[in-house]
């Protein structure tokens, strides 16, 4: 009798542990950490501008030849510490950015696109610290400061999609409503760019503009470069109207009512801001409400993302 041949057994392939697996619950939570901490470096960074402590330390990465921190003394003022506070949010951000890293990256559950996102945070701190010693370098060159803020802004657009992203499936996004609901949300987000881009422009024309022992700044007209930079942010409200207006006329599911609390709130934080705007320009543009301009915003950076982002879903 033939002896009966049996096929060669292949032993099944092993998932590999997930260690980072105890600690998935963490990940909403810091991936608010990191817009919040994305928000508030923008708010520090007003800080250094506002008082005139862009050169409070005067070298990078030390804040003096031969010291990491300022060295205190009789004649110390605060710009070194304002300075150096600034530098050590930056810290903080790394911190969070390698936590997104681990926590994200390694998320094997996840779509390789996803997980590609939580590159970004760490990335961005690494080139913010790039950015940010040329523009002590260069001793607070306008150029170099404006993209300094640009990145910072960036940043917190990405992080609100890396939040937006991690609630969401991995399948292809379905839109909420019509063509013209998506068209004028993502219109929406175009005019958000010269909205920020003027208010850039404004402050580097301006008397708060960076620090005070070095004069020259944009060659602009502060007063025309305003009236540009508010024509552009009316434009972007009568975009949001609308926005709200198509919202509106569907029907109400929870998706369309999700939609509609995002534009609600981005219409809220725009109000705010455009409050802010014409207080500080009829009052002779005091510090404090120029700093609160500038938490503005950042925070108009992440509402109109989140509000864009609601316009469709994931399943």
């Amino acid at each position: 009798m033939d002896a009966v041949s049996t096929p060669a057994l292949h032993p099944a392939p092993v998932a590999r542990p997930d260690r980072l697996a105890r600690f998935r619950g963490w990940t909403r939570g810091v991936l608010i950490a990191n817009v919040v901490a994305q928000v508030g470096i923008i708010v520090s960074g007003g800080a250094v501008r506002l008082t005139g402590s862009g050169l409070g330390c005067s070298t990078w990465p030390h804040c003096e030849p031969g010291r990491f921190t300022p060295e205190f003394h009789e004649a110390t003022s605060l710009h070194p510490y304002i300075e150096f506070g600034n530098r050590t949010l930056t810290g903080v951000l790394s911190v969070i950015g390698v936590m997104v890293l681990l926590l994200v990256w390694t998320d094997r559950r996840r779509s390789t696109a996803y997980r590609a996102l939580g590159v970004v945070p760490l990335a961005g701190v690494a080139a913010q610290a790039v950015i940010g010693g040329v523009v002590v370098l260069l001793e607070l060159h306008p150029g170099w400061v404006s993209l300094h803020f640009a990145v910072s802004a960036a940043l917190v657009w990405a992080s609100a999609y890396l939040l937006h992203r991690h609630g969401e499936g991995d399948g292809p996004p379905v839109a909420v409503g019509p063509r013209q609901l998506t068209a004028t949300g993502w219109a929406l987000a175009l005019l958000l760019v010269p909205v920020v881009g003027l208010g850039v422009l404004v402050t580097g024309s301006g008397p708060h503009s960076g620090d005070a022992e070095v004069g020259y700044r944009f060659a602009l007209d502060p007063l025309a470069t305003t009236r540009a930079h508010s024509a552009s942010v009316w434009l972007f409200v009568g975009v949001l109207v609308v926005l709200l207006a198509l919202l509106h006329r569907l029907p109400a599911d929870e998706r369309v009512r999700a939609a509609r609390r995002g534009a609600w709130l981005l219409l809220a934080v725009t109000a705010a801001q455009g409050g802010i705007g014409y207080a500080q320009y009829f009052t002779g543009l005091p510090a404090l409400l120029v700093g609160l301009h500038m938490l503005g915003a950042g925070l108009l950076v992440w509402a109109t993302a989140n509000a864009v982002l609601r316009l469709r879903t994931r399943a």
